[in-house]
């Protein structure tokens, strides 16, 4: 019986991001509670180069499986070590809805 690889989040960010340190325990909550096999990797990025590299569209950026959990981010170019801004709808926030996180990790289900 093979078993199947656990589905990776990764958690990208800058050092002094305040929307990092609210974001990280929700994650580890959702890890620690999920019926599925999560991974939960944090990456912090320290350079413009590495931004650019890593395709780091600011802090806190979350992947699942690699892929943005923002429709529409593999698009964007604007990298860099700033903080990012969500567009919902209930305006610019610091954080994605955990709905995006929930259907992102649904759809890699």
């Amino acid at each position: 019986m093979s078993r199947t690889a656990a589905t990776r989040i990764e958690l990208l960010y800058f050092d002094g991001c305040p929307h990092h340190d609210v974001l990280l325990p929700r994650l580890r909550r959702l890890v620690e509670t999920s019926d599925t096999e999560l991974d939960l990797e944090t990456r912090r990025i320290e350079t413009e180069n590495e931004a650019r590299q890593a395709r780091f569209l600011g802090s806190p950026t979350v992947r699942v499986d690699g892929r943005d959990i923002e429709a529409g981010a593999d698009a964007r170019d604007d990298y860099g070590v700033k903080c990012r801004l969500y567009r919902t709808e209930a305006g610019l926030m610091g954080l994605p809805p955990e709905s995006w996180l929930t259907a992102t990790l649904i759809a890699a289900g």
